[in-house]
């Protein structure tokens, strides 16, 4: 008897056990179930109608992919105070600049799609970047962000330091004629627009340049003031006071049309390059999925303030032209830039890391 009472005691220690063991499982899961589907809604709940209908109610972040000092710099901070008064809200600009704009891309398209991050950037990022990354990108330009619309664009200006002793483009492409490799020209970085584009203009040319990238205009513009890479393509922005220094000569526009600021400059297709052009342009940009009330609300704020002579006036003291567009003209240019640049890319063998 006691023997029976034995092994049903160790019996039932054991199913008593297991239940327990079972018993912890399931509470485990059920734990984490809970937990997941908690976290499901609060992201649902700040992406719901509710939460779009209250937004904004904090002070909003918009991000560029450059140094502080440039021309996107200062149309994003152009914008962000016109925001701030009609949202009443606080806008920040911030700068993530690096890794060829990966960086601010990257955290604007892991952003929660809230409208309180933003993305302010041009054709480098989203129609470049995907042609020349030698590794596959955190982001896709097409998936991973909602477009606002375009803000502005502008020329580039080809400026050669005073020490070089050029006086015109023809100069500078005799130059790198005669000497291959020679003639260095600094760009905000690899595979930006005005890296392309000068590119473009060697490739017309048909002669050989040593590229020196930098991680912004602002980095580059010491050295091509000094003479140590003499020669850029760059936005007016960057180039500032320099522009009538002296000590910098602007020596064409990259423009189809030369800019109401330097109406002397010739453009590089009047210069015997005809057909070449090429912008500059700043886009805003929210993560995918951002409510669609958010992103109307946004686009019709920057058309409206795009729209205003103060706006015009104050883009084009930067080299801008306020340039507002649906949120579909922007994906349009990306997918034309893509289409007309390839070929380029792949001849001249761009790739960034």
């Amino acid at each position: 008897m006691f023997k029976t009472f034995r092994t049903l005691t160790r019996l039932g220690a054991r199913t008593l056990a297991s239940t327990t063991r079972v018993s912890t499982t399931l509470l485990s899961t059920t734990f984490a179930s809970t937990l997941a589907a908690t976290l499901l809604g609060a992201a649902a709940l700040a992406t719901s109608p509710a939460a779009a209908q209250t937004w904004p109610d904090r002070p909003i972040r918009i991000i560029i992919p450059f140094a502080p000092g440039g021309g996107a710099d200062g149309v994003a901070r152009l914008l962000a105070v016109q925001l701030e008064k009609d949202l009443g809200q606080a806008v920040v600009v911030e700068s993530k600049a690096g890794g060829n704009t990966v960086i601010a891309a990257q955290t604007v398209a892991r952003a929660a799609p809230d409208g309180y991050t933003l993305l302010m950037t041009g054709g480098s990022t989203m129609s470049l970047l995907p042609l020349t990354a030698s590794t596959p990108l955190p982001y896709d330009p097409f998936k991973d962000f909602s477009p606002i619309g375009m803000l502005s664009k502008g020329p580039y200006l080809v400026a050669v330091s005073s020490s070089l002793g050029a006086d015109t483009l023809a100069d500078v492409l005799t130059l790198a004629r005669t000497k291959p490799g020679a003639v260095a020209y600094a760009s905000n970085g690899i595979g930006a627009s005005a890296h392309i584009g000068m590119e473009l203009l060697a490739q017309r040319a048909g002669v050989q340049m040593t590229h020196v990238p930098y991680k912004g205009f602002a980095p580059a513009l010491g050295d091509v003031v000094s003479g140590r890479t003499p020669l850029t393509m760059i936005d007016l922005a960057t180039l500032g006071g320099f522009a009538k220094s002296g000590r910098i000569k602007i020596l064409a526009s990259t423009a189809a049309q030369r800019s109401p600021m330097f109406p002397e400059v010739p453009t590089v297709a009047e210069l015997g390059y005809p057909g070449y052009e090429v912008e500059t342009w700043f886009a805003l940009y929210a993560p995918a999925r951002t409510p669609s009330s958010v992103v109307g609300k946004i686009g019709e704020l920057s058309a409206k303030w795009l729209a205003t002579p103060e706006a015009k006036a104050a883009l084009a003291a930067l080299g801008q032209e306020a340039t507002a567009s649906s949120p579909d003209a922007v994906t349009r240019r990306i997918v034309a830039e893509q289409k007309a640049y390839a070929p380029l890319v792949t001849a001249a063998n761009i790739k960034t890391d």
